[in-house]
């Protein structure tokens, strides 16, 4: 591996190449978040079940879960903006195929495009941060960038429910089309790179063992809501998913140019901070699909109504992220992550006990609570983990770091989605035995029955919960690693 071209930082101009990822970025995560609302119309739309539904969340992690290792080769090989280019493209192409889609095999297929496009920018845009400022300074600008990334999730969710009340749901994905021209036309005149390019070949087989790998790993999971753990094509996927997972890892660590390097988990607070992100990514991702389906299915408000309370706390959270970054790069993130995930736990509790007569205040209240506490870790933790990694392997830990949370996330959000749809079966064969005798509608006992399993899968997500908070109490705050410990072991 040979370089061909470096670039000095010193002289590049921060604001316009974080203001374009950034923008780039923010539409990206923006079309992610409008699932979270519009998944039950799809649903009704499309006559499909939760557990097929899913696949518009659970498919795009998996895109991005299969992508995102090949980012670690992808950013060292050619420029910020041949990358950022490129992505917003594909971007583009899958907005137009799912604002066309007649049917959900396509819009499924447009929103895995998309996804194409967000296993690219997310890892980027991180590398592009770890490039531009030193460690002690990456507090405050991935405050700022989140300030500005999480605004998406903020507006997401309220102008999804406003939308899907006063026009086609079509109109989500067509909404986007001319900010998405603007930003491409932008990169191409003000983007500039602003990291080592070098001349490296693919490792054609790591690529294919990643794809067939968490691709396959991904899709058992993600099929298990369907079929259930014990159908056969789900057994099949997930053990050739570990098998070919473990190739890729055996191939990972002989290689003497590794496609992905796993170098970054000599690391200790790395592999550390890896982990409770990829814990509590179940309970952030699962919560996405679940409380949407006990708003609007199980209670009955309107998508704008499931929206509007998602936003005050989606704000706060946005405005929280430059203040979060200051005082991580004053103190760090240990007890950041301590009292987040503390209030995370506090929240997911009173979900875990949903009745058909949780007002709305109290749902607002504590999913603002859930934001806050989301706030104070989700961006410290990563950015404590990526810190001490040497600048060498920044690109490859940024992609490790991401890949670990969508798969994650993609198995976690099966899991819960599995127990939701096991239980509220469950409860509504017990239900259906009562009821009957004391003369409920079908369509009370089901709404029963629903919030019961909605209920159960919170319950089960307190569990991650409890897990990332022991883990919280072994973080250290660590130094930047020299070049030289990468010779070491």
């Amino acid at each position: 591996m040979t370089s061909s071209k470096t670039t000095d930082n010193s002289v590049v101009r921060k604001g316009p190449v974080l203001t374009i990822m950034i923008l780039g970025a923010f539409f990206a995560i923006f079309n992610q978040t409008t699932m979270t609302v519009a998944l039950p119309t799809l649903m009704e739309e499309f006559n499909i079940e939760a557990a097929t539904g899913q696949w518009l969340t659970t498919g795009y992690m998996l895109v991005n879960g299969v992508l995102i290792p090949v980012t670690g080769f992808l950013m060292l090989r050619f420029s910020t903006r041949q990358l950022f280019q490129t992505a917003m493209i594909i971007f583009l192409t899958g907005t137009l195929v799912s604002a066309m889609a007649m049917n959900f095999p396509v819009l499924l297929t447009g929103r895995l495009i998309q996804a194409a496009s967000t296993g690219i920018m997310m890892p980027l845009l991180m590398n592009v941060v770890l490039s531009l400022f030193p460690p002690e300074r990456r507090g405050a600008a991935m405050g700022t960038v989140g300030l500005a990334i999480i605004f998406a999730p903020a507006i997401g969710p309220t102008l999804t429910g406003y939308i899907l009340d006063a026009f086609p749901w079509q109109v989500l994905f067509y909404g986007m089309v001319p900010f998405v021209v603007v930003i491409i036309i932008c990169g191409f005149i003000f983007l500039k790179n602003v990291s080592e390019t070098t001349k490296s070949k693919l490792d054609l087989v790591s690529l294919i063992l990643s794809t067939i790998g968490f691709g396959a790993l991904l899709y058992g999971f993600s099929e298990a809501g369907n079929e259930g753990w014990s159908n056969t094509e789900v057994v099949i996927a997930l053990s050739i998913g570990v098998l070919t997972i473990g190739l890729f890892t055996w191939r990972q660590l002989t290689s003497g140019k590794p496609f992905l390097d796993l170098k970054a988990f000599r690391y200790n607070m790395f592999s550390l901070t890896t982990i409770i992100n990829c814990v509590i990514t179940v309970v952030m991702y699962a919560d996405m699909i679940l409380l949407p389906l006990y708003l609007q299915n199980a209670r009955g408000f309107t998508a704008l109504e499931a929206g509007v309370l998602m936003f005050p706390g989606a704000l706060l959270m946005g405005l929280l992220s430059p203040v979060v970054g200051k005082l991580f790069d004053r103190y760090g993130v240990k007890w950041l992550a301590i009292f987040g995930i503390t209030i995370i736990l506090a929240t997911t509790y009173s979900f875990a006990n949903l009745s058909d007569a949780t007002s709305y205040t109290f749902l607002i209240l504590m999913y603002t609570g859930r934001r806050i506490g989301m706030a104070l870790f989700l961006m410290p933790l990563q950015t404590a983990g990526l810190n001490q990694l040497p600048s060498s392997l920044n690109a490859h830990g940024t992609a490790i770091s991401n890949t670990a949370r969508q798969v994650a996330g993609a198995i976690g959000t099966s899991l819960i989605v599995t127990i939701m749809t096991s239980r509220t079966k469950n409860h509504l064969q017990d239900i259906a035995a009562q009821g009957a005798a004391n003369g409920e509608t079908q369509a009370h006992m089901t709404m029963e029955a629903s919030i019961q399993g909605i209920s159960d899968a919170y319950a089960v997500m307190l569990l991650f919960g409890v897990i990332s908070l022991v883990l919280s109490f072994w973080i250290k705050r660590v130094k930047q690693a020299p070049e030289e410990e990468l010779a070491v072991g």
